[in-house]
């Protein structure tokens, strides 16, 4: 048993190639997650298997085409990057890893390797600020229990949600500051959308239409992913000097109308409507630039905007592999098995 502690950071992943195929492959891996789409067995295989992926895997693999480099995959490099940063920053007594929830590099064969070099203690970390059945929770059940299928002997800690964390607010809020405030007419924090019913299986008997977590923290929204990125946001905007009337929070890359409110395209409208021009966009419920960020929020809320009438939507690159994010990422683990 080596005396060092493993350190696995997961994501969510990417397919391995910007064709069809390969794309199909990861929204099937993906897509059929029951904690992703969290319908009853014979239906969540219907409805992903027949009419999802089929539907969606050529326009898919399309944005995917233009999101990627000769690189890759951003979301693979950049968080290879940031294995290698963390490992700088965390020295000898540890040995980082990277292993995506889907696709490869995979977390599967990221413990594969754990296990043959053997560790005294492993620590999960999903690079999720804010907690989802959908991220943290099917990260760490699965990580879970590939370990015990694995007959991992080794002491597991796990690294739940950041969203608070001082560190990460003051690293998102630096990496916000890069751009002059008083440029822009108004700041949206942009969160990945879920579906209303996932928040409601966090507090039953509570509609999300209920609640006030949009005002304050509530005491049942330590798991909620709604109160969460509210608390977030709040706490960036007390970091950089913001008002209530100066930024506005939205939810984008929806699938129904029956998903977290309001829709983050649609929030940019409404501003227009009121003469809000020039918009600084953040997304920090993303730590890694993607898909979701560069093309969705970058590029086409941003061609959309400019088409209305807008002058400049600006999108803040996420923390991706700055010092402040590693120098984060490295107190949570410490912190973690203190």
């Amino acid at each position: 048993m080596s005396a060092k502690t493993a350190v696995l950071l997961m994501n969510v992943g990417s397919p391995d190639k910007p064709t069809v195929p390969a794309v199909r492959k990861y929204l099937t891996e993906f897509l059929n997650d029951e904690r992703v789409i969290d319908l009853p067995y014979l239906l969540r295989k219907f409805l992903v298997n027949v009419i999802i992926i089929p539907a969606r895997a050529k326009n898919s693999t399309k944005l995917y085409r233009q999101l990627w480099t000769k690189k890759g995959s951003p979301l693979i490099y950049i968080s290879d990057e940031l294995k290698h940063k963390l490992q700088d920053e965390m020295g000898d007594d540890y040995e980082v890893f990277m292993g995506m929830r889907y696709g490869n590099p995979g977390y599967k064969a990221a413990l594969a390797d754990i296990k043959k070099k053997g560790f005294d203690k492993i620590i999960l970390l999903p690079l999720f600020p804010h907690h989802a059945m959908s991220t943290t929770e099917t990260s760490l059940v699965a990580a879970q229990k590939e370990i015990k299928k694995l007959g991992i002997k080794s002491e597991v800690f796990e690294v739940g949600q950041f969203y608070h964390d001082p560190k990460f607010i003051d690293a998102f809020a630096e990496r916000i500051q890069q751009y002059k405030l008083q440029d822009f007419d108004h700041i949206i924090f942009s969160y990945h959308g879920l579906p209303n019913r996932h928040l409601e299986k966090c507090h039953p008997g509570i509609k999300v239409e209920n609640c006030s977590c949009h005002k304050t923290m509530p005491e049942h929204g330590n798991l909620c992913y709604r109160a969460t990125v509210y608390e977030t946001s709040r706490l960036l905007a007390a970091q950089l000097n913001l008002q209530p009337e100066q930024y506005s929070v939205g939810f984008q890359s929806r699938l129904s109308k029956n998903w977290l409110t309001p829709f983050t395209d649609e929030l940019l409208g409404e501003l227009l409507e009121k003469g809000k021009k020039k918009i600084l966009i953040a997304a920090p419920s993303f730590v890694t630039d993607c898909l979701e960020t560069t093309l969705e929020l970058g590029v086409e809320y941003g061609e959309e905007f400019l088409e209305k009438g807008g002058e400049k939507l600006q999108l803040v690159d996420s923390l991706n592999t700055e010092k402040s994010w590693v120098e984060t990422l490295a107190c949570l683990v410490r912190k973690s098995i203190s």
